[in-house]
């Protein structure tokens, strides 16, 4: 088990686990269905979608953060293989709006599906007290999820790297009565 002795190799731990788990989820996915069709860009392109019904292909791009001309190819490739419906926007016929075809939700479907199997599989491989750990850590799973979208919907540039990203002024190290339990009490921990 990784343990982090210092605030700073926080996010480093953090990021070095979740692209762990995205590769080993998506290894232990193809393994179990390597039939498959769909890329994972293909898959998650449609997953929207599911979420986003009527979404049109500007809304799709910011919500993926990809340029509008790439995420048009992978819906038109998607319209395609007969997994997404193009229709007209109702009020405006010059735009397009994109809805799953039955074949595109069985895939989606299949997909969760299936990952939901190799998650339930690996936590059954887990011990009790593991998976009670990990139960009581989602909450705060669901905010850095939520923080880190926050820093998608308005990214900034950095001069010193180049590189577009979000600064905050929050500090690393949060204050106790910051954050406080489920119950909105500071248990002081």
């Amino acid at each position: 088990m990784t343990r982090v002795s210092a605030e700073s190799a926080l996010p480093e731990a953090v990021a070095a686990l979740v692209a762990k788990m995205r590769r080993a989820m998506r290894k232990a996915a193809r393994a179990r269905t390597p039939g498959m069709p769909l890329s994972v860009a293909q898959l998650e392109l449609l997953s929207l979608v599911q979420e986003h019904p009527g979404a049109r292909p500007g809304d799709l791009a910011g919500l993926l953060r990809l340029a509008a001309n790439s995420v048009s190819t992978l819906a038109n490739a998607m319209v395609s293989a007969a997994m997404l419906y193009r229709s007209p926007g109702p009020t405006d016929k010059r735009t397009v709006e994109y809805t799953l075809t039955p074949r595109g939700a069985q895939l989606v479907g299949q997909w969760r599906t299936m990952n939901e199997g190799v998650l339930l599989y690996a936590l059954a491989a887990l011990g009790a007290q593991d998976r009670r750990v990990l139960s009581e850590t989602l909450p705060v799973w669901e905010r850095l999820v939520a923080a880190i979208d926050d820093q998608a919907q308005t990214p900034t540039h950095t001069p010193d790297t180049g590189i577009e990203c979000r600064t905050t002024s929050l500090p690393l190290a949060r204050q106790a009565d910051d954050q406080p339990d489920e119950g909105g009490a500071d248990d002081g921990s």
